[in-house]
């Protein structure tokens, strides 16, 4: 099965494919080059939700230049986490990808778009899935929230977790993967490697190299699970 695999910068991208070893095919799409190992393609298609989506809509549509269809995407990087849950260094595989700060702002508080009657605010990954890469990995498995703004003040981080209690992480890609992912009805697995707090922002407390090592060894320990998959395991139970 081929897989796509979408991070937000080049660092990530390219923390993703040591994983595979040997040499990259690199394919040009446009505004973007993916880089082929074996039976994955890995693509940084930018930053936030926006870029996010539109970068893997590309991809989708044009198969990654190859003759077979991608069989599951997969949104991947660093994140921060909802410590000392998911502590600096873990990684986390999402069971609900979730759009966190997606609705409107009222007297009464945030309401998420589903509650404007019209749109979803969360993507569940395939759960034999995700039970197979937590298994390979000794990943967290929970609910990863997508933000346009990355949190930086304890209000807000106790606001998210209020609204979305059992969050492990934040990060700013997964829901616009899913929704590109889910209108070509391809699943969609998103894996986080923790480089920092969600809350204050402290850069010198951010493990951003230790994030980065824990991603390539997360896809070196995952590869086969990702390229086996078949989304009739789901259907069985």
């Amino acid at each position: 099965m081929r897989v796509l695999v979408v991070t937000a910068v080049p660092v990530e991208r390219d923390a993703v494919t040591r994983a595979f070893g040997g040499a990259e095919e690199h394919v040009a799409l446009p505004g973007a080059e993916l880089h082929r190992c074996g039976a994955f393609d890995v693509l940084a298609g930018g930053a936030g939700p926006a870029a996010a989506a539109a970068a893997t809509a590309f991809a989708l549509a044009s198969g990654g230049s190859a003759s077979a269809p991608y069989g599951l995407v997969v949104s991947a990087g660093i994140g921060g986490a909802f410590t000392p849950v998911t502590p600096l260094g873990s990684l986390v595989v999402a069971d609900g990808i979730v759009a966190a700060d997606l609705g409107a702002e009222t007297p009464d508080g945030f309401l998420p778009v589903t509650a404007l009657g019209f749109g979803r605010d969360r993507f569940t990954p395939p759960p034999a899935l995700v039970r197979q890469v937590t298994a390979a990995t000794g990943a967290a498995a929970g609910p990863v929230l997508t933000v346009s703004t990355v949190t930086g003040s304890a209000e807000r981080a106790g606001a998210l977790l209020a609204a979305h209690p059992g969050a492990l992480a934040e990060a700013m890609e997964g829901f616009g993967v899913a929704e590109a992912a889910a209108r070509a009805d391809v699943p969609v697995l998103e894996v986080r490697a923790v480089s920092n707090a969600v809350g204050p922002r402290d850069r010198d407390a951010w493990r951003i190299g230790d994030a980065l090592a824990a991603l390539t060894d997360a896809f070196g320990k995952a590869a086969s699970v990702l390229e086996g998959w078949n989304s009739h395991e789901d259907l069985e139970g």
